[in-house]
Parts: structure tokens; sequence; C-alpha cells
């Protein structure tokens, strides 16, 4: 019975991995909107076998970020830039609501992983290698939705946020937008160890609409 639990773990483990990896490649831009995700190539990379890489793809088709067709296959999402200024509208909309609701309930312990998840995105960015970005990225804009205490409404916007890695690429950002991004980062920070909810709510919108620019997104019609 004990065999049997651990076997179960494993593999549940593996699941998990291979889904983490391929999700990372598609936040990242490795794997770009539009491509053809094949089972085998994906298991080769991975370094699994085909049955975790068709359980993570299900997972990601739920979340929005893959396409699957029976005659065709899976395949990254694919935008339109009217698809992705929707999507940062969304998350300019709610996303600071979180962090006004979550900066009050940071510990200490959390302002100091903000502080550490910015610095690390700043070194990666004057390094030049983005690849480990878009984790980091992601790392730091969860900790306000984890915090700020309602979880149907973090879970909402989790919803809302998935389908948006797609579109959001570091790779497509300038020089100049980048800087803005870290200082953002910087400033929200600054505005979580404050414990000033209303500042940290007007950086995060300047950031998320700064993000849809930086992404090529035009604004939706008013």
């Amino acid at each position: 019975m004990e065999t049997k639990n651990h076997d179960s773990a494993d593999v549940q483990a593996v699941d998990e991995s291979a889904y983490a990896q391929v999700r990372a490649m598609i936040s990242s831009g490795e794997l770009a909107a539009g491509s053809w995700l094949r089972e085998t190539t994906l298991a080769e990379r991975v370094g699994v076998s085909r049955t975790p890489i068709r359980e993570a793809l299900n997972r990601l088709a739920a979340e929005g970020l893959v396409d699957i067709s029976k005659n065709k296959g899976a395949q990254v999402v694919s935008f339109s830039p009217e698809d992705i200024a929707g999507l940062y509208d969304v998350r300019a909309g709610f996303e600071p609501h979180a962090v006004l609701l979550a900066v009050p309930r940071l510990s200490d312990e959390d302002v100091d992983q903000l502080a550490s998840l910015a610095a690390r995105m700043e070194a990666i960015v004057e390094s030049g290698d983005l690849d480990k970005l878009s984790a980091l990225n992601n790392a730091f804009h969860s900790m306000f939705m984890d915090r700020c205490g309602n979880r149907h409404f973090a879970i909402a916007l989790q919803t809302v946020m998935r389908p948006a890695v797609v579109a959001h690429t570091f790779r497509k950002y300038s020089p100049e937008a980048l800087h803005r991004s870290m200082l953002h980062h910087a400033e929200l920070v600054a505005a979580a160890a404050a414990g000033d909810g209303e500042w940290a709510e007007s950086v995060m919108r300047s950031h998320i609409l700064a993000a849809r620019n930086a992404a090529g997104a035009n604004p939706s019609p008013r």
C-alpha cells in the first residue's frame, strides 16, 4: 500500500514538473504564440514520456494557453492586438485592486521576498539573459494576489491573467520599457514597505498599462 502511494506521488511530481516546464517555455516566449506543440518533441526536451506532456497540454488548454484540435494537435494560442489590449484592460481594472487589498496584509517577510524578486529581476535585465525573467515576474505579481485576502477574487484574477502570459513576453520590450518595468517593481516594493495600498494600487495600474504598450497592443476603443 505504501509503495502504491509512493508511486502515485512520483507520477504526480512528474506531471507537475512537465506542466511547469512547458508553461515556462510559453511564458518566456521560447514557445511563441502559434507554435505547434508536438508531444514527442516536448517529451524529449523535458525528459519525460509523452503521457505527462499530454496531461500538461490538456491542463494548459483548460487554462487558455493552448488550443487543441483533434485533427491538427496542440498549438500555443495566438492573440490579435485587440485581444491583447483587452487582456491588459481587464488586468488594469482588477489587479490594482488586488494590490490595494494585499498591501496591508503583507508581512515583513513578504516585503523582503518582493524586494528579493525585484532585485533578481533587475540583475537579469542587466545581464541581458531574459529567459528566467517571466517566472520571477509571475512570482512577484502572484504575491499580491495570494495576499489579497479574497480567495475567490484571486482565483478569478489568475484565470484572467493566465492567457496573458502568451502575449506578455519580455522579448518584445525595448531597453527603455524594461528599465521602466524594473522601476515600477522597485516602487511597488517601496509602497509595500510603507504599507501604502493606495500608492501601490496607482503604481500597479501604471505598470500594467505600460506593459500593454510594451507588448505592442493598441488601447481598446472607448
